[in-house]
């Protein structure tokens, strides 16, 4: 069902901005990154993922499954750019709450929700790009979110952490067509963990529990976590995300470090992510994708 011409290139100048919430930190930081820059936004955050912290801003709470209600909410208000942003799981088909509009696409959405994560986030930009909106990246309009390339805190990887960061770049150009994950885990040229449906901290805690019953018998501080966009992906959505807790779970782990790509890999507190990493003694460092991996230390 094609519900409208797809929108033109331009926008007004001035509509607001419409940001789509799930959890986390990273809906309100793009929010105050377009008020900083003068841009009015209206967030729509979804119930039960979403916390109460955004209703300090104009808002409209949303389901999942009411696409026509949110569409026309958007409308009404202006809208005709984009944004979604935050932790939102894979919803299970008995809690979706459906209006007419979803109704009529039900046969598509059965169709995206077959298929990886990359392809349900692509159909469902699809959805809104035919209802005439125009989607754009978080960090297009946050771009400080983005973390940058080489060495991050104090610490930085040595020449076998920088290996094993290369491997592990290598392994992703594999997988990520496949729609596989944006992170895995290598020790001593060892892959020993890919991110799949868990998410990095329960991969991280997976690594913990190795450790923990002697299926892993590496040294502490060794290993490395490898987050990057997936090749091919529609990085308009769900960039590989770091945070405080992401470095705790490196830590508790036993890895050494963090490798990221640079300019593929977002933070809503870098600064706070550095300080947690150099206090912790984890090393976080953004590999160019234009440059390959450096020399360390």
């Amino acid at each position: 069902m094609r519900l409208s011409p797809k929108p033109p290139e331009a926008v007004a100048s001035g509509a607001p901005l419409a940001i789509i919430c799930g959890g986390g930190a990273f809906p309100l930081a793009v929010a105050e990154s377009a008020r900083r820059a003068g841009r009015e936004v209206v967030l729509f955050p979804i119930r039960g993922f979403a916390g109460p912290e955004v209703e300090a801003w104009p808002h409209v709470w949303i389901h999942i499954g009411r696409f026509g209600h949110l569409t026309a909410e958007m409308r009404r208000r202006g809208c005709r750019e984009v944004v979604m942003i935050g932790n939102v799981l894979r919803p299970r088909v008995r809690d979706i709450r459906l209006d007419w509009t979803t109704f009529w696409l039900l046969p598509a959405a059965f169709r995206m929700l077959r298929g990886g994560d990359d392809h349900l986030l692509t159909s469902l930009a699809r959805f809104f790009e035919e209802a005439g909106f125009r989607l754009v990246g978080a960090h297009d309009v946050a771009p400080e979110i983005l973390l940058p390339a080489g060495q991050l805190g104090r610490i930085g990887p040595s020449v076998e952490e920088l290996e094993d960061i290369a491997l592990g770049c290598r392994v992703l150009d594999v997988t990520g067509p496949l729609d596989i994950g944006q992170g895995l885990v290598v020790m001593n040229k060892h892959v020993v963990a890919m991110e799949a449906a868990e998410g990095t901290d329960l991969m991280l805690a997976r690594i913990a529990e190795l450790r923990a019953n002697g299926r892993i018998k590496m040294p502490a501080r060794c290993g490395v976590l490898i987050k990057r966009p997936k090749v091919g992906q529609d990085r308009r959505l769900d960039l590989p995300s770091l945070g405080v807790r992401t470095v705790e779970g490196v830590a508790r782990a036993g890895l050494a470090g963090i490798a990221l790509e640079a300019g593929g890999v977002i933070a809503a507190e870098s600064e706070a992510l550095i300080r947690a990493a150099d206090a912790a003694g984890v090393f976080v460092y953004g590999v160019d994708p234009s440059a390959g991996v450096e020399s360390g230390r």
